[in-house]
């Protein structure tokens, strides 16, 4: 990992965007999910369109993690209200960390979320929150290892079926355990 980079994403990188999106996405959740569920969210989701207007919106932001010169893995935050849900001022959502699932287990995530931290910190939130489907396990466990707990859910839409994710959050400054 000695060429790894966290780089924020600029308009004119929707389509890099786009193929590490659908793959990431892809990856995680094909195996338990219909394949129209699938296609159908992989095309609204992550269309070109959708990633410029997101790019785009000052309240949000993405970050390529790299290795060289190719993504490994991608983040993408928001603040206010652009916001999925909240929408509180102290508060900062990560809406999505996904890493290519052949580079999972090399810190890459670790990398992500140390960002949104120092991200949140510089726009003075002080807690960070996400989504996360109930039935992803691994991720569950990666972000209670982060100091985040559960403290409700939602439901997501992905097609025609309605999911349950967990909403989870942590303070930007854990406490120091005495």
């Amino acid at each position: 990992m000695k060429n790894v980079a966290i780089i924020k994403i600029r308009l004119g990188e929707e389509k890099k965007l786009q193929k590490i999106s659908r793959q990431t996405f892809h990856e995680t959740f094909a195996d338990q999910n219909s394949v129209e569920n699938m296609m159908r969210y992989l095309e609204e989701g992550f269309s070109l369109e959708k990633l410029r207007d997101e790019i785009q919106d000052p309240r949000s932001a993405f970050y390529f993690v790299t290795d060289g010169n190719e993504p490994m893995g991608y983040l993408k935050l928001n603040l206010a209200n652009a916001q999925t849900e909240l929408q509180e001022l102290g508060g900062m959502e990560i809406e999505r960390i996904y890493v290519l699932k052949s580079e999972q287990g090399k810190g890459f995530g670790n990398l992500l979320f140390n960002k949104a931290l120092e991200i949140a910190v510089a726009n003075g939130a002080t807690y960070i929150w996400l989504g996360v489907w109930e039935k992803n396990l691994p991720a569950i466990e990666f972000y209670k290892k982060k100091g985040m707990e559960v403290f409700d859910s939602h439901v997501f839409p992905l097609g025609d079926e309605e999911q349950l994710d967990y909403l989870m959050r942590r303070p930007v400054r854990l406490p120091i355990e005495s």
